[in-house]
């Protein structure tokens, strides 16, 4: 017979959960694994509420396993480590990010692009290699390989950067890989959410001039005055995307909700590039004619691989990147997911676990 989440493992931890597609959490007991000869343990201080969780918690991709704790923007101070980690050590801090696991071996893996393993292993409701189902980071620890530990800059804050882990690397990641990070390219940023509003600040520091694209003119204020964007398009506007036809490098769309892709094609120069981050419920349409007649390209991403993840974190150190966040208590978090479920969140959320997670 099956273990139960509880006693499944030899730690006792504790956390919040939804046990099915209503999406409603509350406190849940469980247990995680010993900690192995390559494994870190660390007490959870701050993890970000992503979109993600949102999506898997009502089931909408179709693949959550229940009782589901979510959370992959995760950070923390090292408790105890393995006897042949060398990464980090006891009160360090650190965080995980979208992923525990992969092969270590295919091509993905060994050019260091685990994300793209076909053996990844999520951070949270995926099978890990015992047989046993991840749990995220609503909850008071959390132990992972020291592999898919990423080391937190020194002075950095935990709380506001917890969501560069999976905001922070899903726009980092396409910016630098499809060449959209050089100084003085005009990028287009579609969307201003949690998301869209760190991509604005990576392209911004990479010395690109931003557009934000959006569906009203109610961001604009924020997008130029507050993030540094140049220029503010209303995609409802003909005259607006008539005007920007054509001037554009590249597209970083980040909208999870159905829009539509030939409008902002039409935006691209030739040979430019559009990458999709969010991940909307219908199938995208897709005009040939205009890719065809320009060259043009549309691609996705998915977060990054250890390195990249790494790398991103110490740049946004170096440069001061920071997502805009609300603090909340973990009690809070069905409040918050009603909020995030009509955008009401400038721009993520972060639990403070250490202050606010107490075991019932």
């Amino acid at each position: 017979m099956a273990k139960s989440p509880e006693t499944e493992h030899p730690l006792k931890a504790f956390g919040w959960a939804t046990s099915d597609s209503s999406g409603v959490f509350s406190p849940f007991k469980f247990s995680r694994r010993a900690t192995g000869e390559h494994d870190v343990q660390f007490k959870v201080l701050y993890c970000g509420v992503c979109h993600s969780d949102l999506h898997m918690a009502k089931n909408e991709w179709g693949f959550t396993q229940y009782p589901l704790v979510p959370g992959h923007e995760i950070v923390g101070e090292v408790t105890e480590v393995g006897s042949k980690v060398k990464k980090v050590k006891v009160g360090d801090k650190v965080g995980v990010g979208c992923m525990v696991g992969s092969c270590r071996q295919c091509d993905q893996c060994t050019n260091d692009l685990e994300n793209y393993c076909s053996k990844m292993i999520l951070t949270y409701s995926a099978v890990c290699t015992d047989g046993t189902i991840t749990y995220g980071g609503y909850s008071n620890l959390m132990v992972a390989d020291e592999h898919f530990i990423v080391r937190w800059p020194e002075n950095f804050p935990l709380d506001a950067g917890a969501p560069l882990l999976c905001a922070g690397i899903t726009t980092y990641s396409p910016l630098r890989y499809f060449g959209l990070d050089k100084p003085g390219m005009n990028i287009g940023v579609v969307g201003l959410g949690g998301l869209g509003h760190v991509a604005v600040k990576f392209a911004k520091a990479f010395g690109t001039k931003v557009t934000v694209i959006s569906t009203s003119i109610n961001k604009k204020k924020e997008a130029i005055e507050k993030l540094g964007a140049d220029s503010f398009l209303v995609s409802r506007d003909p005259e607006e995307m008539k005007a920007t036809a054509g001037t554009l490098d590249g597209i970083i769309d980040t909208v999870s909700a159905d829009h539509p892709i030939l409008p902002l094609l039409s935006l691209l120069k030739p040979h430019g590039k559009m990458v999709l981050l969010g991940v909307p419920n219908k199938p995208i349409e897709l005009p040939a004619f205009p890719l065809i007649t320009g060259r043009k390209l549309i691609a996705g991403s998915g977060i990054g691989g250890m390195k990249e993840t790494q790398e991103m974190i110490d740049f946004a150190a170096k440069h001061n990147i920071l997502p805009d966040v609300e603090i909340i208590p973990i009690d809070y978090i069905n409040t918050a997911m009603d909020r995030l479920v009509k955008s009401d969140v400038k721009y993520r959320f972060v639990i403070d676990i250490a202050k606010s997670l107490k075991a019932e």
